[in-house]
């Protein structure tokens, strides 16, 4: 099985192409923006499909980030992704932006919850928590950073993760909630929209963007 990989949702334009089971993608392309996603997105798929043994006739499948993130951006990638899966005759899906933030962490293993967030601004963000094991505490949402840590502080020890995850910083001192806060990129690795997209199920994980407002 070979995955197409496609992202725009957030602050880069990435795709890349990977097998199922291998460790790291055929190839990949990314560049870090905040706009002109739509510019950048055609002439990366040309050059990583022309550099693909086989083209675009060898994938398979395709996986492309739903959000949350922005309008334009989430327009351009869903729009690539179904035409490229048209014109392929394959199956399309779509990756959350808070999944592929987690994933990584759920697979390294921990006994901490994993709460990944982005920014959604005026004190509020998109938020996703889920337990080591990877059961859902708090379902993808957009809601006030107060109220998200009110939360989080019933659910002992937290990994905080995405680039919102700086926001629960301010009043984590009042709460005493244990909380870990890591550095993440400003757009997941596209590695791991591959990865979710390999194993995600057509029927349960259309390619409809993830609003959230």
């Amino acid at each position: 099985m070979r995955i197409l990989a496609i992202d725009t949702a957030l602050a880069a334009c990435s795709i890349c192409v990977m097998e199922e089971g291998a460790a790291a993608p055929l190839l990949r392309e990314s560049l870090v923006m905040e706009r002109g996603h739509a510019e950048a997105l055609v002439p990366l798929l040309q050059k990583t499909l022309h550099a693909l043994d086989g083209g675009l006739k060898s994938i398979n499948k395709i996986a492309v980030c739903v959000g949350p993130g922005s309008f334009t951006g989430l327009r351009v990638g869903l729009s690539a992704a179904r035409a490229l899966g048209l014109a392929a005759g394959v199956p399309v899906v779509g990756v959350t932006s808070l999944s592929a933030y987690a994933a990584p962490h759920i697979i390294a293993g921990t006994t901490l919850s994993i709460a990944t967030l982005i920014d959604a601004r005026h004190g509020k963000a998109y938020c996703q928590c889920v337990t080591g094991g990877g059961r859902m505490l708090i379902a993808p949402v957009r809601m006030a950073v107060s109220e998200i840590i009110e939360i989080l502080n019933r659910s002992g020890g937290v990994k905080a993760v995405g680039p919102g995850a700086d926001l629960l910083r301010a009043d984590l001192g009042a709460l005493g909630l244990q909380i870990f806060i890591e550095a993440s990129a400003p757009a997941p690795d596209i590695a791991w929209i591959a990865r979710l997209g390999l194993a995600a199920n057509p029927e349960t994980a259309p390619p409809d963007p993830l609003y959230l407002r």
